[in-house]
């Protein structure tokens, strides 16, 4: 399979023969142990020094996993635009990188040793658990590298980054002193989204990364007040474990609210009017109520209630327990009452600490612990998680005739992205960038940058930006780049450290290599205002924070390499997943527009998701996808590239990935290309052997030759190819994937079902080895070109093909590597816009044809007699007329009639369209309607040609009725196709000459098939014997058919197929098989040419002791190409001894130097 690639090293001046069989897989194997032996990704950046530079980050992944199909699909966009942009004359540094930090590691550690409590990991020790956590920060490195080789990507992964890096953390470090100095930093107390699982809050992005339908329980609850008996508010709520914190409710000031007497329960209830049907069937309708009052929310302000429980009673002394009022309240959902625990929710904290319920600084009623246990402030569920505690919190409320209605609701929830839990709002401190002061900014900056799709920017992304909050980037975790603030103990005095050098001379401690917990967290700053010692605060960096660092740490900025960070920032390109938008694209827009008011990366493409194909999300567990490397090792790399790439995930939307997808591109793409390459490459070692036989020249590509062709197919393909090429460069400026992949599809879809079928003939030496170079010499130029052209996007392959193709070029113009070539420049000698307009409308009217015979069950192997063509263009006809011979042979066709008459053959059908009309001209449709439908030809063609026409006082237009053109012929023995500008017609007619033919037809497609199978190429000498097995009318035409029809058989063939009566006994065979015809058995066998005994063979062996049988195998032993040389040299005589006898037998009339000379002697 590989012996092309293998022998390329040798720099022969000749191609090198290809394998009919390929393994895709196989092949890009032999390709990345040639890019190892020449260094491939190394050299090419070597080759592209000095060049301007093309700057790209790639987003940090974990280690922790291994690579799945979003890895690899980001992984393909990335490579593909920097592969792109190195072949279009740029230097890029493509350096990988290594999220090491945070919950992913921090959770495998967690469930390695059974860690659930902070307790645990103090117990374990700080320095430890981080060890641990290091100890498996790198443990599918491997398989990584593995797999982002496998997959063609070219990127550093040696000089990589890791977030871990004492370097890393350092800029990490820079920035967050560079914000706080900026006043972008603050320590606040907000509720936050928290996970219970990994024990810390998370912010609004990480928060929205995973929401699920989930079943909750749904509950209303009284709130008896305290003025009126049997007088109670009803809240509603999906979160009963808060109600032990309730310390308040809240109405709508302008809502209207309803006091009703419940005649069943016999209480009163207040609720909005608006909401009743939440509690009763039919509202206000109910005749189980009656509506006792109604008032404004606003009237019911200031009134005091009982809470549901009596944990914190004595908060009613500090103003708790008390109606109150804000807009927030809405009436979409529940009673129009909400009841408020300011500790967890983000609405309740607000209005509590504003009304003073609660007072800001102060503790806040908040009675669960890190893990989202119930603390001993609420000692009846005590150590029970908050989720696990509703159910008993239900019933506690009934027992306390609190409950009035209870319920299940699904509805959309949170989880945390890493430990698969529900979320819980909760109140922490924590520390903020102020990104709401950053809004205005972050959207203008957002504004200079390019992405694709553009809905993603201009919507999702900016959408977030528009209500960006303040961003929490602290976490009170272990693993992780720790906060650089040291702090005394009534955290007056803050020290914020900006570099290592700065702690060590505020320390005194020297030597510092590592930032880690274990080795800074002991490192005190004596007080420069009196206040003792400052100890450094406990938090870790977010690692959304670290990631969004990359553009500064990944070069230790601004301690060293400040040139290449300015020449590198902001990023020319980066690429991700749509779930980015919220995740490290934002991260990166953030800090970038705090330190230097300015977009991280000026174009980003944003790929969608791929899922399983039932369109749930990829699981592990549920294993509904098929393993990445097993693909890869079954169909290739550049076979899953290209179906991820021509994909609608691309574009942003989502993929239901199919492995049955990247079979059919290997079925319908990979194997047509191959299957092109290697015509032409058997071509040119068939040319090279005929020209050697000449003693003329070998085969050497000409491009200044290939545009003075006058072949039409070849100038089309040469313009083609140019179009190609110039399309591919705008698209690919403007990052569109999306439209580069299927027009590249296309493309070679053209060059294998077009180019080289209509051509086969010609490429074969058909028309004679000049016209046979002419046509090479294009096909080489075209299959190199676009080589060239898909590097970017099928590495593997094209390194096959430019491996062979590349031995005929002067050694000058070689190089180890098509990847090392320049994209290709689109030529302006071999444009012509006339040539792809003509072939156009060739293939147009081809495929119409090719349908009407499918309708009509005639295959294209049966010859039919002619075909019309019928349009008004005579532009369009001149077209056809000029490449006639290529639509009868490709259709089977023997005749070819255009005209522009189309009256003849077409008549028009007016079809009003009956709503339009209606909207417009209301009473009056009726008559024009009819009228319409009455115009003659001659009006409905003026229409046609104008698109409007006068009737009834009305002017009629194009968009207000539609024309239907019907055939007017008999469809007998007539097929009609159309499409907008042309109709053909096909003619089913047959009489015996084209039964023949299309018999002769069929016994070459078996002569052909069997040619396959034996693997018998163009050059190789063969003869072909058939033989008719059966009696009949069909098996005598048959027999009848193979002698008359031979010139039509050998046109194809280029051998004679011989009745089995001309096979001499004893034979040699290459392949034999018992075919069939039109059910009549066929007998064909290829066998070798060799020298066979002739019609005067008799007579030359009279009076001797040899027989004609002895001499045929005597001859059949020798080697036919010594013998024929021998024969050569003696003038057409052989003298040989045989069975004591001396002959000297001649050439024509005693031997014949195959079956085709025995049988045009004998005739």
């Amino acid at each position: 399979i590989t012996r092309a690639l293998a022998r390329a090293q040798a720099y022969l001046a000749s191609m090198q023969e290809v394998s009919d069989k390929i393994s895709f897989p196989q092949v890009e194997e032999a390709v990345l142990e040639l890019w190892d032996r020449i260094n491939a990704f190394e050299t090419s950046m070597k080759k592209s020094e000095g060049r301007p530079a093309f700057s790209f980050y790639d987003g940090p992944p974990f280690a922790t996993g291994l690579p799945h199909y979003g890895h690899i699909l980001a992984g393909t966009i990335k490579d593909t635009v920097t592969r792109y942009a190195h072949q279009t004359g740029h230097h890029v540094i493509r350096r990988f990188g290594w999220d090491t930090h945070g919950l992913p590691i921090e959770f495998e550690i967690d469930k390695l040793f059974g860690v659930k409590t902070k307790e645990d990991v103090l117990n374990m020790g700080i320095p430890k658990y981080n060890q641990e956590c290091r100890n498996i920060v790198m443990r599918y490195a491997g398989e990584w590298e593995k797999t982002v080789r496998r997959l063609g990507r070219w990127i550093d992964m040696k000089n990589n980054y890791k977030t871990l890096d004492t370097t890393y953390m350092e800029s990490v470090w820079w920035v967050f002193a560079s914000l706080y100095e900026k006043g972008l930093v603050y320590r606040g107390f907000k509720v936050m989204a928290y996970s219970t699982g990994c024990t810390t809050p998370l912010s609004n992005m990480e928060a929205g990364m995973d929401y699920r339908n989930v079943s909750d329980p749904s509950v209303i609850v009284s709130f008896p007040l305290l003025d009126e008996e049997d007088v109670a508010l009803v809240a509603w709520t999906t979160t009963p474990w808060t109600l032990p914190s309730n310390l308040a409710v809240c109405v709508n000031p302008v809502m209207e609210y309803v006091k009703v007497f419940d005649k069943t329960r016999k209480t009163h209830f207040i609720m909005a009017k608006s909401r009743l049907s939440e509690l009763y069937k039919n509202g206000e309708k109910n005749p189980d109520i009656e509506i006792k009052a109604t008032m404004k929310g606003k009237d019911l302000g200031g009134k005091k209630y009982q809470p549901p429980f009596n944990y914190f009673i004595q908060e009613g002394e500090k103003g708790a327990f008390r109606v109150l009022v804000d807009s927030f309240v809405t009436d979409d959902a529940g009673t129009g009452v909400v009841h408020c625990a300011p500790a967890f929710g983000e609405e309740d904290y607000r209005v509590c600490l504003a009304n003073g319920v609660i007072v800001k600084g102060e503790g806040i009623i908040c009675p669960i612990d890190a893990n989202g246990r119930f603390t001993e402030q609420v000692p009846n569920y005590k150590g029970v998680h908050v989720k696990a505690a509703d159910k008993d919190i239900i019933q506690e409320l009934k027992q306390n005739k609190r409950l009035v209605q209870r319920g299940e609701i699904v509805h959309s929830y949170p989880f945390c992205w890493r430990s698969e839990t529900p979320l819980i709002y909760r109140a922490v401190p924590s520390w903020f960038v102020r990104a709401e002061d950053l809004r205005d900014r972050l959207r203008r900056n957002n504004e200079q940058t390019y992405w694709v799709p553009d809905f993603v920017k201009d919507k999702r992304f900016d959408n977030w930006l528009k209500d960006a909050r303040d961003w929490a980037i602290s976490r009170n975790r272990y693993w992780g780049t720790p906060l650089p603030i040291w702090i005394s103990e009534d955290r007056e005095e803050i020290v914020v450290i900006k570099s290592i050098k700065m702690l060590e001379e505020l320390t005194g401690v020297s030597g510092i290599t590592d930032l880690h917990r274990e080795s800074i967290d002991h490192l005190t700053i004596p007080s420069k205002q009196g206040k003792g010692t400052l100890r450094r605060v406990e938090e870790v960096f977010d690692c959304w924070f670290e990631s969004g660092s990359m553009p500064y740490a990944q070069n230790h900025y601004p301690f060293e390499n400040e040139e290449l960070f300015k020449s590198s920032f902001p990023a020319d390109f980066i690429a991700e997943g749509i779930d980015q938008t919220r995740g490290w694209f934002y991260s990166l827009l953030v800090l970038s527009t705090a330190l230097f008011d300015k977009p991280p990366f000026k174009n980003v493409v944003v790929n969608g998701l791929v899922l399983a194909a039932d369109g749930k999300k990829m699981s592990k567990r549920l294993k509904n996808y098929p393993d990445p490397v097993g693909v890869v090792h079954q169909h290739g790399a550049d076979a899953l590239r290209m179906y991820l790439i021509n994909s609608p995930v691309v574009r942003g939307d989502d993929l239901r990935f199919q492995e049955k997808g990247v079979k059919d591109v290997v079925k319908d793409l990979l194997l047509p290309w191959f299957n092109a390459f290697r015509f032409c490459v058997q071509n040119i070692i068939r040319l090279d052997a005929a020209w050697a036989k000449e003693g003329a020249r070998r085969f050497a590509p000409d491009t200044k030759a290939s545009v003075k062709s006058t072949n039409v197919m070849d100038i089309w393909v040469l313009a083609s190819t140019q179009t190609l090429i110039r399309y591919v460069r705008e698209e690919m400026a403007a990052y569109h994937l999306s439209t580069v992949m299927p027009r590249l599809v296309k493309f070679i879809g053209q060059l294998t079902n077009w180019y080289v079928r209509l051509n086969r003939k010609r490429l074969k030496g058909g028309a004679g080895n000049e016209d046979a170079y002419t046509a090479l010499n294009v096909l080489y130029e075209v299959l190199l070109t676009l080589c060239k052209t898909m590097a970017p996007f099928t590495p593997f392959f094209t390194e096959n093909m430019y491996q062979t193709l590349k031995l005929v070029l002067p050694a000058a113009e070689q190089e180890d590597s098509v990847h090392y070539l320049m994209f290709p420049e689109p030529r302006a000698d071999a444009m012509n816009e006339a040539v792809e307009r003509s072939v156009g409308n060739m293939q147009a009217v081809i495929e119409l044809v090719r349908a009407a015979r499918d309708r009509r069950k005639t295959p294209i192997k049966f010859p039919l007699r002619k075909i019309q063509v019928i349009t008004k263009d005579e532009g369009y006809l001149k077209d056809l007329e000029s490449l006639k011979q290529y639509i009868l042979e490709e259709l089977n066709l023997r005749s070819l009639e255009l005209t522009t008459n189309e009256s003849a053959f077409v008549e028009l059908v007016a079809q009003p369209d009956f709503k339009k009309l209606g909207t417009r001209l209301r009473g009056a449709s009726n008559a024009v309607s009819k009228a319409l439908q009455g115009l003659d030809q001659a009006q409905l063609r003026q229409f046609y040609e104008t698109g409007k026409v006068d009737v009834e006082g009305h002017t009629i237009v194009r968009e207000e009725m539609n024309l239907l053109r019907r055939f007017k012929g008999d469809t007998t023995n007539q097929e009609p196709s159309w499409d907008n500008e042309v109709l053909t017609v096909l003619d089913l007619e047959v009489d015996q000459e084209l039964v023949d033919q299309g018999l002769a037809r069929e016994v070459t497609n078996r002569v052909q098939r069997l040619r396959k199978k034996a693997g018998v190429i163009p050059t190789d000498p063969i003869q072909v014997f058939v033989e008719v097995r059966g009696n009949g009318k069909e098996a005598d035409d048959l027999r009848r058919v193979i002698e008359q029809q031979q010139a039509t058989i050998r046109a194809t063939t280029a051998v004679g197929v011989h009745d089995s009566k001309y096979r001499p006994m004893p034979s040699k065979i290459l392949k034999d098989e018992l075919a069939e015809v039109n059910g009549v058995p066929l007998y064909v066998v290829i066998a070798p040419v060799y020298y066979v005994v002739g019609g005067k063979i008799e007579k030359t062996l009279a009076g001797t002791n040899v027989q004609p049988d002895d001499v045929a195998a005597l001859l059949l032993s020798r080697n036919h190409a010594v013998l024929t040389e021998q024969i050569k040299n003696n003038n057409g005589r052989y003298k040989v001894s045989l069975n004591g006898s001396s002959l000297e037998l001649v050439l024509g009339e005693d031997f014949f130097a195959g079956s085709d000379d025995r049988v045009a002697k004998s005739k």
